[in-house]
């Protein structure tokens, strides 16, 4: 049997979600947890592979057993976790149901504070010396569904057959001392979104004028962007599937 977890975590403390050599993971805690509970070596397969420091407030993973999985899994998965991983829910789906190639589209946040805030140092990246016009940024946001090749916000030497993406909303939008970046598509390239605020940010601080943003996609240079924005502002919130 398949089985698809939903879950959330706080990436302060992990290098990403995928497994990496020596250095500790959400897939890893994820996955020896598992196995203690069902006393069967268990490997989960999740809906993207965030960066280090990156959350995510819903993200999915699959995993495979021959056992029967009890309605109070969640909860005893919860108990062996660490405070800063949560799952949601357990549930069984098809088969060959796949966390990552099954998802139909991916939603990230990302959020900046206006103001020196110390209880958001690790969840936003903090630009308070400098002002930002949040009209300019989102004039640049229209230029993002004009394209699909997103070269030039990818991280470099990737394995990726392709840097074509299809965005489906991109937008700013502020509460108070705090912005916020949305942006929905059917895919993201390695540091992308964080790319792509990086890039906003010198729009918005009069660096680049929005319609840079045109010769920027357009040279499929990674050098031509901006710099990436910090990882803890960004957060994957949602992951849609049609089930």
């Amino acid at each position: 049997m398949r089985y698809f977890i939903e879950f959330s975590y706080s990436g302060k403390n992990y290098f990403g979600y995928q497994i990496q050599p020596d250095q500790i993971s959400v897939q890893e805690v994820l996955e020896k947890a598992l196995s203690t509970i069902l006393r069967e070596p268990i490997k989960t397969t999740g809906a993207g592979r965030t960066d280090t420091g990156v959350h995510a407030k819903k993200i999915f993973a699959h995993f495979d057993t021959e056992k029967n999985i009890g309605d109070n899994l969640a909860y005893q998965l919860n108990s062996f976790l660490p405070q800063d991983i949560a799952v949601k829910r357990i549930f069984a789906v098809e088969n060959d149901f796949h966390a990552r190639f099954d998802a139909t589209f991916r939603t990230y946040e990302y959020y900046i504070s206006l103001e020196k805030n110390p209880f958001t140092q690790d969840s936003s990246w903090q630009i308070w010396k400098r002002d930002l016009d949040m009209s300019r940024m989102n004039e640049a946001c229209k230029i993002l569904f004009e394209y699909e090749d997103f070269t030039s916000f990818s991280k470099l030497h990737t394995e990726n057959k392709t840097n074509n993406c299809k965005i489906y909303k991109a937008f700013w939008e502020q509460n108070g001392s705090e912005l916020k970046f949305t942006v929905s598509a059917d895919r993201f390239l390695r540091n992308m979104v964080r790319a792509i605020v990086g890039t906003m940010v010198e729009i918005g601080n009069g660096k680049l004028a929005p319609q840079d943003l045109h010769r920027i996609i357009k040279d499929k240079n990674r050098n031509s962007a901006g710099t990436s924005a910090p990882a803890q502002g960004l957060f994957l919130v949602d992951v849609g599937y049609d089930f």
